[in-house]
Formats: C-alpha cells, structure tokens, sequence
C-alpha cells in the first residue's frame, strides 16, 4: 500500500513539472527578443567595424552592458577617422593614451536621453507636446559633479548651481545632476528660424554646414536603428563643453571680467543635501558648497538646465553672454565706474548687478539675428558682430562671444549716470531706482533730456533724508520744523526732482544765458513749467520763496547734459488764487479787473486764496481776460456793470447776477492740462464749470510754438498776450489773452 501511494505521488510530481516546464517555455517564448530586432547599440557599433575605438571606450567607460540592453537612447557615434583626428589634434598614439575618466567624458557625452530620427531633432518636447522645428539642443548623459576648487585661498569641494537662483526659489536641487546639454544645427530648425550657414560657421569657421552638424562635426550617416535607440554617425569626437561660469574661470583674456562677478555677485554656500550625496558616494568627510551666483542676475552661468520652467526648455534655448576682454573692461573701469569713486570696493553693489546684468541675455543670441534680442536691462544688444567680437564660442549651458568692447548700457552713458555714479547723489539715485519710473525715463540714450541736479548735501540741508534703519523717507521743513515721512516725503521730493528733469530733444537748454519758459518731465507722468535766466532756473516755488536755482557746473552724456545745482527748482504750495491776487495788484495790472470779480465772489476764500474746485498739485491753465476784454463782456451783458461805458460792477446784490459771475470764472479755467506757447498741448480740455445737469464743458486749446489760442464753445477766438502769459503757479500756468471765453449751450 505503501509503495502504491508513493509511486503516485512520484506520477503526480513528475506531471506537474513536465506542465511547468511546458508554461515556462511558453511564457519564455512570448517575451523572448523578436529574431528581426535590431541590435542593441554597443553591437550595433561593434557589428558595422567603423567604430572600433568608440566601442573600446564605451567598455572602458563601463558603458556596454548599458548599451547592450534595452533603452531609450540617442548616441552622437564618432566613427574610428573621427578618432584618428582626435588623436592626432590632441597628441595621443592610440586608443590607449586614453583613461577611464576621459573614456566616460566622451562616451556619456555622446550619449542623449532618449531616442530621436534626425527628423525629431529639431522639435521641442514642451509640457502639453511637441511643438516642430523649435529645438537646437538636446541633454546628455554627462555631468561634471562635485569638484574640487580653490576658494579664498583654500580647497573646498564645490558643485554647481542646478538652478537660476531667484528670490524665494531654489538654486540647488538635490537629486539633478546638472547634466550637459549638446548643441546640433539641423535645417529644420535653422531654416524655420531664418538662420543659415553664416550662424553656424560664425562659431564654427574651419567647418562646413551640411544641415546636420554636430558642435563642430558632421553626420556622416543618420538614423541608424537600434533596439534601445537611434544612432547618428559623425566625423568629429566632442569633448563635453565647458559652461559659461567655466569658461569664465579657464580663460585669462577675461580674468577682470570673472574677478569682479566673482568678488561681489558670488557665494559659496554650505548644502547640507549636497555634502549627504557627496559623502555617500565617496565615503569621505568633506563639506560641500553650492557655488551661488546672486539673485539679482539674470541667470547663472554654472546652471545647465536654462530656466526649467519647463522640464525640457533647455532644449529649445540657452543664455548668452558677452564678455569684454581685460582691455576693453580696464578702460570702461578707469573712465566711467571709478570717475567719481575712489576704488571699485566703494561702488554700490547695485552698480555690478546692473553692469552684469547688461552682459547677460537669457536667450541665445543668433549672430545674424541680434537686433532681435535685449539684454537683462531690456536694451538691444549693442555690440557690432563683424567688429566687436573677438571670440565666439557655443559652450554647454550657452553662447559665449568675447569682445573688444562693454556692452554700453543706458545706465552708464546717460544722464542718470551722472547721478547713480557719483557717491554725491545717492538721495537722488535712491529715488530714481525705486520705481518711480525716472530711472528708464532719463537712462533711455534715444532720447534727450537735460536733468537738473541736486547733490545729497543740498537735498539734506533743504529737510530730504532717507532713513535706513526705517526704510523710508523723511522731509523736515526748514521753515516750521514739521515732518513728513515715508509715501508723503517721497512724493514731495519726486516733485522737486521731476521739476529738474527735462526733455529736450534739440539741446533746448544747453545755452542758459537768455531766458526762456519750458515743460519738465515726461507725458507719461505730469509736468510742470519753469524758467530760466541769465543762468539761473526756477520754478513757481523759488518764486514764492523768492529765490533762485545757480548752476554749479554740467556733464555731458550721450543723451543730454547733466546741470549740478545748489537749490531745488521748488513747486509752490501757494493757492492759484494768492498769484492771481499779485499779478493783479501791480501797477496797471490787466488782471485787475478778472481777480476783483474773483475775488468778489464765494469762489474765493481771501484768507487762504484758495479758489473753490481747484486742489493744490491739480494741472491747471488759467485764462484771464484783460481789463479791456472784461469791459467788452460787460458791454455784451456777459458780466454785471454799465452796458455803456463798460464799467464793471464787482459785487452785485442778485444771486442770479453772482452765479452768472461764477459760471464765467469757472470757464476761464482749464482743468487737468497745463498749455503753454509751445505746442505740446492741443485739443479739447475741461474747464472747471459744469452745466446745471451736471455735464462737463470745454475750451479748444490751440499751440504752436510762439502762438497759444483759446477757442469757446461757440467758436470765439481768445489770443494769448505773450508779454503777460506763462505765469508760474502750482503746477500752472496763468495766461492773459485779449478776449473773453463764453460757454453757450
């Protein structure tokens, strides 16, 4: 019985592995490797006989059982008389001469993640798919890693930012190696893009473009399949390229250059993640620093993955900067950054960030298309390609093009310049950085301005300060003793400073000697009038002050001329109505008879001469009458007196003739546009009255330079009297003219 049950439990055992062995083969059979499957890379390579010393190296880099293997990969395969120039350009025998290290440097960067025909190439994988003939460059396999540099005289282990380091992101991720990328020129892409062969030999001269060029080489044969990916043979070995922050460190023709961004834009950070990584990878105790470029820059030059806002941007575009040679910095240091200051360590760290920052594009920068492109500061590229570039070289992370000459940013060659280099005028740079607009205002060198220009000492001596520990402005009057601080100090010296900025596009005011009236400031923010004579400047505030603005000195810069001055060209805080009331009291005055029908009437207050409706810092035109046109309104019934002889009646009793009073005022002045003789303002403009519904009205203004015309609703013509016009007042001009203005409905 024994031996029965024994036998059938051998019978059912030998059963059940004779059906496992069936299974087995059958499951091997389904996944086994299809017969007509190319071969894998390495035997791909091994099998054609052309590449014998590539596929030396790829053992020797310990690279073949991952490109004997399923992958994804795209390989730049230099064939062996790519090799033989290889040897020979770089002094080497033979495959021999070549190590490990070296073997994994050209063998990872011939490696590219993922598989691509020539025909994907030149497409961009975007987040949301591919977008056609908008890629030049692909990631490869390679990384520099940690590495061992002198830093302030001693050695650390340093790595490179992963990352452009913005405020309040990261500039080190652990984990992203910050792997290569390798620049190609397909026609697709150069075609698309309007670039040719003048781009690709600009960096590659003794190379010619086929339409398939890999850095300096060609593709020899294309598409190659393989099963774990594509290859592409080429006539040239590629080193992995240096990036812009190595390129900076390994090229002496530019050692200013890099001293100056590494002694004042540069920190080297302890990272805890990156020393853990460090550590575990090669078992030793060292610390590791990020090497950190400042945030205030446009990019940094060690990051090889561009912006990352998306994971594969680096793809379809790069940085670019441009370097000046020690030479050409020397000089712009010694004329332009040290004018003023004593040593480089005394300039702003504001001056470098700008300066760098003008040498930077986060865009590469095609050398047939740089008009195309701007700067970090938005300026066009201002350097000329056939003239000014002495070096052009396509690196890892970017283009590179070293020059006989500094980017000429508007920071350093206008009229704002005389102001943000000089340590003088650091009140005035201050408020001109912050925002207020001046700063682009008076930099732009296609445009012409005269600034006029107080010094630190004046402004302070005058109640300006900025206090650093509260961060924010502070003006004292020096007449009562009160203080204002924070937005309404500012803005009472942003009003004095654009009072001294002027546009004047045919050097206006080069020649103060005469005397003359003009507009400040821009259109895009409000200006003001003021005059000059015999050399002196002022403005409705010196006026009431009564005092004058003297010219110390001037520079010239590319965009204008720069005055030093020793007073502010002051706005007056006086009512319109206190200067209506001079004008009127001096002997034989034409504004008599218009300011005591004012001054009659409950539009004015006689305490303080404001005039009901109009707020101080309001732009206004006053239009005022003579005496002889007032006599013609009381003629015509327009205004209360003797119809006969034209004699005004100042103060009549009937609220019917007083409201008549006031609508008549009210027309005469123009709300929210200061006009002058000089052309600028033309057109419709509100006036102070409203109709009893409410409803605006208008007066025409027409100027010309010379000539300035007000015309009414019913088509009356007013003529300004130019020897009794262009009265200063709080952001206003006071005009006499030779008719009076009539609202009709």
């Amino acid at each position: 019985m024994k031996n029965k049950v024994l036998y059938h439990l051998i019978f059912l055992q030998l059963i059940i592995f004779t059906t496992s062995c069936s299974v087995k083969e059958e499951i091997d059979n389904y996944y086994a490797r299809p017969d007509d499957l190319e071969a894998p890379i390495y035997q791909q390579l091994e099998a054609r006989g052309n590449f014998k010393n590539l596929t030396a190296l790829i053992e020797k880099a310990g690279y073949k059982d991952i490109l004997s293997k399923s992958g994804y990969w795209t390989m730049m395969a230099p064939n062996d008389n790519a090799f033989s120039l290889f040897f020979q350009e770089n002094g080497i025998s033979d495959i021999s001469g070549i190590d490990s290290l070296m073997a994994s440097k050209i063998v990872k960067y011939a490696l590219i993640y993922n598989a691509f025909r020539t025909e994907r190439l030149s497409d961009y994988q975007s987040n949301v798919g591919w977008e056609e003939d908008n890629a030049f460059r692909r990631r490869t396999a390679y990384y520099d890693g940690f590495q061992t540099k002198i830093v302030n005289g001693a050695p650390k282990i340093v790595v490179g930012s992963n990352r452009n380091n913005v405020p309040g992101g990261d500039y080190y991720i652990p984990g992203d190696n910050n792997n290569k990328y390798i620049t190609y020129f397909v026609s697709e892409y150069m075609d698309a893009f309007g670039l040719s062969a003048y781009d690709y030999n600009y960096f590659f001269p003794n190379t010619n473009y086929t339409g398939f060029n890999v850095l300096a080489g060609n593709a020899t044969e294309t598409d190659i399949v393989a099963e774990n990916g594509i290859i592409h043979e080429l006539d040239k070995v590629s080193l992995p390229l240096i990036n812009l922050d190595q390129k900076l460190e390994t090229s002496s023709d530019y050692s200013l250059f890099r001293e100056l961004l590494e002694t004042n834009l540069v920190n080297y950070v302890f990272d805890e993640d990156a020393t853990t990584s460090y550590r575990n990878y090669t078992k030793k105790t060292d610390e590791v620093f990020v090497k950190v470029y400042d945030p205030a820059l446009s990019f940094s030059p060690n990051n090889e993955n561009y912006i990352k806002d998306a994971d594969n941007d680096g793809q379809s575009d790069a940085y670019t900067l441009i370097v000046p040679e020690n030479t050409a910095l020397q000089k712009f240091i010694d004329e332009v950054l040290l004018k003023n200051y004593p040593s480089l360590d005394k300039l702003p760290k504001y001056v470098f960030e700008d300066f760098f920052n003008a040498h930077m594009i986060q865009n590469a920068v095609w050398p047939s298309a740089v008009g195309g492109y701007s700067n970090a500061l938005d300026e066009n590229i201002r350097i000329d390609m056939n003239t000014d570039v002495v070096e052009a070289k396509v690196l890892s992370n970017g283009f590179f093009y070293g020059t006989n000459k500094v980017q000429e940013s508007n920071l350093f060659f206008s009229v704002y310049t005389s102001a943000y280099l000089d340590p003088k005028f650091t009140l005035a740079t201050r408020i001109f950085n912050d925002g207020s607009g001046f700063r682009d205002i008076i930099s732009n060198i296609y445009s012409n301005y005269t600034l006029f220009l107080p010094s630190d000492d004046i402004l302070m001596n005058l109640g300006f300060n900025y206090n650093i520990l509260s961060s924010q402005w502070v003006y004292t009057s020096p007449i009562n003793g009160n203080s204002v601080y924070g937005s309404l100090a500012r803005a009472r010296l942003l009003r004095v400073l654009y009072n001294g900025i002027v546009p004047t596009p045919n050097d206006e005011l080069n020649d103060l000697s005469g005397s003359g009236i003009i507009r400040t400031g821009d259109f895009d923010l409000p200006g003001e009038y003021i005059k000059w004579e015999n050399n002196q400047v002022f403005a409705a505030g010196n006026e009431v002050l009564g005092n004058r603005v003297n010219i110390l000195g001037f520079e010239d810069q590319r965009n204008g001329r720069t005055y030093y001055i020793d007073n502010i060209i002051e706005f007056s805080e006086q009512p319109q109505g206190v200067d209506l009331s001079e004008l009127a009291g001096q002997p034989g005055s034409q504004f008599e008879y218009f300011f005591e029908y004012l001054k009659n009437s409950d539009l004015y207050d006689s305490g303080s001469g404001a005039i009901e409706g109009i707020e101080l810092g309001t732009p206004l035109t006053i239009v005022i009458p003579s005496n002889d046109a007032i006599q013609q309104a009381v003629v015509d019934g327009v205004l209360p007196g003797d119809s006969v002889s034209g004699t005004p009646d100042f103060n009549p009793s009937k609220q019917g003739v007083k409201d008549q009073i006031k609508s008549f005022i009210q027309y005469h002045i123009l709300v929210n546009r200061t006009a002058s003789d000089d052309g600028l303002i033309n057109g419709l403009t509100e006036t102070l009255l409203k109709t009893e519904l409410g409803e605006k009205t208008y007066v025409n203004i027409s100027s010309s330079p010379g000539d300035l015309i007000f015309v009414d609703s019913a088509d009356r013509i007013a003529n300004y009297i130019k020897s009794d016009s262009n009265h200063l007042a709080d952001r206003s001009l006071i005009h006499l003219v030779d008719n009076y203005l009539l609202y009709t409905e």
